[in-house]
């Protein structure tokens, strides 16, 4: 619950002092077990729900911590998940809550039945250079939804067909959209292009597809941040699940001030 959202309800008398302070204590940790301390409230106070990162965990531990997510926020993302982590939550949970399987992006979300995800308003685009970047802009594509936006997708229109792009930006001008992620391997040229023909945010997204030397993302990762097409910003290569966050936070602060001025 946002913090908002709890001054409002305890303004309207649905919850009571003690409840209030509950829900907005700045540091609210939950420990399973001595295997995670989990920031339960990090959505209320920073915006972007806390996920779990799957690489690393086994299926037994990543079962663990989102059962106590279910049980305390009704919602639970996981990432970078193998076939046999996904099918292993797949069999645990199915029945017990709704599963949302990404099988690109290696991501699956887990939500409790009554379970009901806010829209902000905000207005994310999502664009990927060629189908080998889709895994990385589905990650964002998923986490920016998760986060309440509308999200516009649009796959395979990289500059080797340069006309594939501009039905793409044409949407996104008269969708009038806040953000736009814009995910390229190869030499990750697609974000400058993109910047400099629209006026909002770029967020690029290097992602570790090519040839030869440095062809895992490095050389994409430089050029977008050598590129000279001011208002894009970068993140890690392959990082869809931070380019959809920081995304949606520019999105929803935008929709948040939209909403005032109407």
């Amino acid at each position: 619950m946002h913090i908002r959202k709890v001054l409002e309800e305890l303004l309207a008398g649905k919850l009571s002092v003690e409840e209030a302070e509950r829900s907005i204590k700045l540091f609210s940790l939950e420990e399973i077990s001595g295997l995670s301390k989990l920031d339960i409230n990090r959505e209320a106070r920073a915006g972007a729900p806390e996920a779990v990162f799957g690489e690393g965990k086994s299926a037994e531990q990543i079962i663990k911590i989102a059962e106590k997510f279910l049980e305390r926020k009704g919602r639970c993302i996981v990432t970078r998940l193998s076939e046999e982590k996904i099918r292993a939550l797949k069999e645990k949970f199915e029945g017990r809550a709704r599963v949302e399987i990404y099988p690109n992006a290696r991501l699956v979300v887990l939500k409790a039945k009554d379970f009901k995800l806010e829209k902000t308003g905000g207005r994310v685009a999502v664009l990927c250079a060629g189908s080998s970047d889709i895994p990385a802009a589905e990650e964002a594509e998923v986490i920016a939804r998760e986060m309440g936006c509308e999200v516009f997708s649009f796959r395979d229109i990289g500059i080797a067909g340069i006309h594939r792009l501009l039905p793409a930006l044409e949407k996104i001008v008269n969708a009038d959209v806040d953000v736009a992620v814009v995910a390229a391997g190869m030499e990750g040229a697609l974000p400058s292009v993109v910047a400099g023909l629209v006026d909002i945010p770029i967020i690029g997204l290097p992602v570790s597809t090519g040839y030869g030397i440095h062809g895992k993302g490095e050389t994409a990762l430089f050029a977008m941040l050598q590129s000279c097409s001011p208002g894009i910003a970068v993140v890690n290569i392959d990082n869809g699940f931070g380019a959809g966050v920081v995304a949606a936070l520019i999105a929803n602060r935008a929709a948040k001030f939209r909403q005032r001025v109407s």
